[in-house]
């Protein structure tokens, strides 16, 4: 039996299991998929005026599918846990995140795909596709925003600004894909950001970020985090959903710091460019560098070269024309951890 049949088995179970709690139909509101191709790491965000519930336990988090190494899906408006699996097997098999959505649109649970919304992205091999579909029977205010590797989508919502705002958090924002979706989700608390919350003086009443690592298990995130006030909580809330995760979100920033020797080995690869127009790698102060896999992308996240480390020095010869350029590295283990990523000048 194959590692992939394997796999296949244990993170289908593991959606089902979770899946099998609600049958309900929810809305959703706004929400980001995402990939870093250097680092390999899926990011989902989101938050909502869907409260915790026996249906919901963790909110708006229910929407939320990710797959590591592979990719991230999230089903939203009028959610149906048929479609969320489907396009969770789809994922597995290797159907693209526009091909998986065009099949949720044909194949839909309810033969209503006009009140779905879908923001789906994948990994691909550090190539990020992504896709994003919203049905025209969706509760205004709805649309979506997509790139070669995030997609951002919402319902219910205040307007196009928020979507706006999110998308230009999201990019402007420097530092790890965690910070970046943290502070997409900033751009959208505003009071009334999903219509349904302005009475409760809140953007939303559950919110949600997940971060997979390429070695991680579906049920054992590198990052896993939620805030939600009952379905039933009456007035104003106390705390907007957001604000109270990015609490959540500091305080583990803060313990993943305190790890000390956990931490990933992120300085420890000397790059630089030659005058005859390779590259030279350093591997002298790295750990676990010898048959690890060596990963070199453009500033877009395209592969330039990818080549297994045999000795401490290595030189190589890139091709085409990247000189000038910043280009950023991987190195990768053979069980798809994560070495040391960094950037050099070519």
């Amino acid at each position: 039996m194959s590692d992939r049949f394997l796999y296949m088995r244990m993170s289908s179970l593991a959606v089902f299991l979770s899946l099998a709690l609600s049958s309900a139909l929810a809305q959703d509101t706004f929400s980001i998929v995402a990939i870093d191709s250097v680092t390999g790491q899926i990011g989902s965000a989101g938050a909502s005026c869907v409260g915790s519930s026996g249906s919901y336990p963790h909110g708006a988090q229910i929407l939320s599918d990710v797959i590591p190494g592979i990719g991230v899906i999230h089903t939203q408006a009028s959610w149906t846990s048929t479609n969320q699996q489907h396009a969770h097997n789809w994922m597995i098999q290797g159907l693209s995140p526009q091909q998986i959505i065009d099949s949720l649109v044909a194949n839909d649970a309810g033969s209503n795909a006009t009140i779905r919304q879908y923001g789906i992205a994948d990994y691909n091999g550090g190539h990020p596709r992504s896709a994003s579909f919203t049905g025209i029977n969706c509760l205004d205010y709805k649309n979506d925003t997509n790139h070669i590797y995030y997609s951002i989508q919402g319902n219910i919502l205040m307007g196009q600004q928020i979507l706006d705002s999110m998308q230009q958090r999201f990019l402007n924002t420097p530092g790890p894909l965690s910070d970046r979706l943290m502070a997409a989700l900033q751009g959208a608390k505003v009071i009334g950001a999903d219509t349904r919350c302005a009475p409760k003086n809140s953007s939303s009443q559950s919110s949600f970020i997940r971060v997979a690592n390429l070695n991680n298990l579906p049920d054992s995130l590198y990052l896993d985090l939620w805030m939600a006030y009952p379905t039933n909580y009456s007035g104003a809330f106390p705390v907007d959903p957001i604000d109270s995760l990015q609490t959540l979100y500091d305080i583990w920033k803060i313990t993943l710091s305190a790890r000390g020797p956990e931490k990933e080995w992120s300085n420890k690869i000397k790059a630089f460019g030659t005058a005859d127009g390779s590259v030279v790698f350093d591997f002298t102060l790295c750990r676990d560098y010898k048959n690890a896999l060596l990963q070199i992308f453009d500033i877009l996240g395209k592969t330039v070269a990818s080549v297994t480390v045999v000795s401490r020095v290595m030189r190589i010869d890139l091709p085409g024309n990247n000189s000038g350029q910043v280009l950023l590295y991987r190195l990768v283990k053979q069980d798809h951890s994560v070495v040391a990523t960094g950037k050099f000048l070519y």
